[in-house]
């Protein structure tokens, strides 16, 4: 068992499994040395987001067989890296926050209180998104 802390300094709690995220494809916003983009928010996918990310070089939503990614839609919970959910934030398009999934590491990047703002109220800590349609 981890003993890694959220941003809120209780244990982290994981994120999503279907689709399997983390940057280890664990379903935990786990990070190490390895991680040098530190995906340690877990957020809840939006349509203006995954547009946002796509315009700025990062295609989410299409699949990549190949990488067993399976392209992410709305709705889906995803690990992604602090300083481009930030970026997103100052630009108006902060995907909702998942807080007791978010490893506390983000706060290196970001602060609390930007990360509280944009907590997704009443978040299910199941790691199972909305199905897909």
């Amino acid at each position: 068992m981890s003993d890694a802390r959220n941003v809120l300094g209780s244990v982290l709690q994981v994120c999503s499994v279907s689709p399997m995220t983390g940057f280890a494809r664990d379903g935990v916003c786990h990070t190490g040395p390895q991680d040098i983009g530190s995906h340690t928010v877990c957020v809840q996918m939006t349509e203006a987001f995954l547009e946002y990310s796509k315009s700025r070089g990062n295609d989410l939503s299409t699949p990549v067989p190949e990488l067993d990614f399976p392209g992410l839609q709305a709705g889906d919970r995803w690990c992604v890296c602090a300083a481009r959910w930030l970026e997103a934030a100052e630009d108006g398009m902060a995907p909702p926050v998942v807080l007791n999934a978010t490893h506390e590491r983000a706060l290196k990047t970001v602060s609390l209180g930007d990360l509280k703002y944009h907590a997704l109220l009443d978040a299910d800590t199941s790691g199972q998104a909305s199905p897909r349609s």
